[in-house]
């Protein structure tokens, strides 16, 4: 048993005090011990958590921004990171020993995480070498001071908490064309559409609930920042967007490009039919003739619509390849047993499909519509192929088949498997 005073530095084992009398009473004296210190290894890496939030979970988003920042750093020769909600270090520790950053700016806002961080980087270089700086200030403070310094960075990761959007406009604006902007949201219940006066405020679209809704949050995140950088006068390309189910946590690397691109083809209205179970995409210029083609051509009620989101690609499959090749370079494949990392950018490689449109088809909704138990995903993929269609699993939820085949189509391919008679 432990006993847990109102200071997390203090624990006091059952067995570690004595008792005193006093007025006939047994009162515990507790000795006051501090918690050792303790460590954790990532990659090879010992580090200290200290006091800071850490979830051992996000090391796969960790890796993914690792190999981004080296593969920048391999193809223009330089590497300036800047961690602006750094916690307890670990990800700037990765960006300086690992991707081999020339300089990182770790900031938190939290003073008391300092020793922290300064012992985590002190374990790669000095603090006299220069490779490195430690500051405590707000993230958007931190970010305009170097913007004011004209001292911008190639690779930028915002690892912030909930829907916080204010951050965007600062890190765009700090980040050398070509860079890289690593961004988060934890806002399950916003990409949901729980909270769609939330996620307009935060990123200027009106979500509502629809079956992909953590696919929604990842188009929802990367359409924020495309509005953000509209406002700049730039423009960005998505590298790869990934789901990760604890929190929930969406992260996005995007690529900032110079100028402003007037095509709104990739930024625009999605519909989720929950008649026939098919979606659409709806152009600005569709405003007010939004319908499904399975009820008559006027505004349907059946019709759920969410937006102005991100409705192009969320991942460029060639820079993928060059991440997992790198990851093949450095050993990470197969190290665990488990080809974890490998099957998760294979998956995103195979989601990259320019025939695939976004959302994915939950095999139990559809199983539910038909009445049916559901064939095997591999069975039912397999079969869409054969009739000319393009599909594949979904990274963000393993039961899901991304395919541009329709949902009665899918329906129909089900119950052939399962030589159950189509009406």
């Amino acid at each position: 048993m432990l006993f847990i005073l109102s200071s997390p530095r203090l624990y006091f084992p059952n067995n570690s005090f004595s008792g005193i009398k006093c007025d006939g009473a047994k009162v515990p004296v507790f000795p006051q011990k501090t918690r050792e210190r303790s460590y954790l290894i990532e990659r090879g890496l010992e580090f200290s958590t200290g006091d800071a939030f850490f979830r051992e979970e996000s090391a796969t988003g960790r890796d993914l921004g690792v190999l981004a920042a080296s593969l920048h750093k391999r193809g223009n020769g330089r590497l300036r990171v800047l961690d602006a909600l750094c916690g307890c270090g670990i990800r700037s520790l990765r960006y300086l020993a690992e991707a081999g950053a020339d300089f990182v700016a770790a900031n938190d806002g939290n003073e008391s995480y300092g020793s922290t961080i300064v012992e985590n980087l002190s374990r790669v270089s000095s603090e006299e070498e220069g490779r490195w700086v430690v500051t405590h200030l707000e993230a958007n403070r931190v970010m305009t001071d170097y913007y004011l310094q004209k001292s911008l960075f190639d690779f930028i990761d915002v690892d912030s908490f909930g829907s916080d959007s204010s951050f965007l406009r600062s890190a765009i604006s700090t980040l050398k064309f070509g860079g890289l902007l690593y961004v988060t949201s934890t806002d399950g219940f916003s990409s949901g559409g729980h909270r769609p006066h939330h996620s307009l405020a935060a990123y200027g679209a009106y979500v509502r609930p629809m079956p992909y809704s953590n696919e929604i949050g990842l188009r929802m995140l990367i359409g924020g920042v495309t509005r953000e950088a509209a406002v700049l006068g730039y423009h960005i390309t998505p590298l790869f967007s990934y789901y990760a189910f604890h929190g929930p946590v969406f992260r996005v690397l995007l690529r900032l490009n110079r100028g402003k691109i007037h095509d709104t083809r990739h930024y625009g209205y999605i519909g989720y039919c929950q008649q026939c179970g098919n979606s659409h995409e709806f152009s600005w210029d569709q405003l007010g003739q939004i319908s499904c083609s399975c009820s008559v051509s006027k505004v349907s009620n059946s019709l759920v619509v969410s937006g102005p989101l991100w409705t192009g690609p969320l991942h460029d499959a060639a820079y993928l390849m060059d991440m997992l090749n790198l990851a093949k370079q450095w050993g990470w494949i197969g190290c665990d047993g488990k080809d974890n990392l490998e099957k998760l950018i294979t998956v995103m490689m195979d989601e990259s499909d320019p025939k695939l449109p976004f959302g994915y088809i939950k095999l139990d909704e559809m199983a539910s519509r038909a009445k049916i138990n559901s064939p095997s995903l591999k069975a039912l993929m397999s079969a869409m192929h054969q009739k000319g269609y393009a599909a594949s699993r979904s990274h963000i939820a393993t039961n899901a088949i991304k395919t541009n085949c329709p949902m009665t189509e899918c329906i129909k391919i089900a119950k052939e498997l399962l030589q159950v008679s189509v009406t």
